[in-house]
């Protein structure tokens, strides 16, 4: 019987199944021990499509199995896998490895949590009612870095069009701004019942998700004796330093 080839680097990466019940783990530089059936639990999962037949994984220096991935929650993971206990904090960090990893049962369970029931099932699905939500909040990050040079604030004008009846007023209202009508970000309208300082709330828990600091602020028309005040724009304000 020849021995096995250690120095080999194609062995090393990829090593034969295990033969002991107990699996070491190195995830992102966090330590694990657990059981092969607990990573074979739920076969569809990505654990058990990496340890169900021969292991798509190299190994570190001591042989432990590396998955090249903070680490920090998988030890939650880990712990629904051997109890179907979930953890009491750290949710939406949780969720998303287990989203990584396909644990479905863990998805699922993780959704009805108060944490990410909200998140999911109010906040998401009204902003999916908001026509070019996503892209919006993009194109406003991308306009305030590009005003950024040399400055401590970037002012971005957003317009919010609650209802078709204000959509129809579009025009006249964007006629009536001093400030450049080119770089208006327009959000709306939308059929949902959350009102117009809710789209303002989620527009800057995004933008403050991504780690800018920001206000925002009514841009309050000067209305003149023949015209129409228009109550639709505020003004984004990233602050830099």
């Amino acid at each position: 019987m020849s021995l096995p080839d250690y120095k080999s680097a194609d062995k090393q990466s990829a090593p034969a199944v295990p033969h002991s019940p107990v699996v070491q783990l190195n995830v992102g530089g966090h330590l694990f021990s657990t059981a092969l059936s607990t990573l074979r639990k739920h076969p569809d999962s990505q654990l058990a499509e990496l340890f169900g037949g021969q292991p798509k994984l190299r190994t570190d220096a001591q042989g432990r199995y590396f998955i090249d991935r903070d680490g920090s929650h998988f030890g939650a993971v880990l712990q629904f896998l051997r109890s179907d206990q979930l953890p009491a904090e750290n949710i939406q960090q949780v969720y998303r490895e287990a989203v990584h990893f396909n644990i479905k049962p863990l998805i699922k369970r993780l959704e009805e949590t108060p944490q990410l029931f909200g998140e999911l099932v109010g906040r998401q699905q009204f902003l999916s009612r908001v026509p070019h939500y996503k892209e919006n909040i993009e194109v406003l990050i991308r306009i305030a870095r590009a005003e950024a040079i040399a400055a401590r604030h970037s002012t971005i004008m957003i317009c919010v069009l609650r209802t078709e009846e204000d959509l129809g007023f579009y025009d006249n209202a964007v006629n009536s701004l001093e400030a450049d009508k080119e770089s208006v970000v327009t959000f709306g309208p939308w059929k949902a019942v959350p009102s117009v300082q809710d789209l303002l709330d989620c527009v800057k828990t995004d933008i403050e998700s991504k780690g800018y600091k920001v206000n925002i602020q009514p841009h309050v028309i000067e209305k003149s004796f023949l015209s129409r005040s228009y109550n639709f724009f505020y003004k984004l304000v990233f602050t830099w330093w």
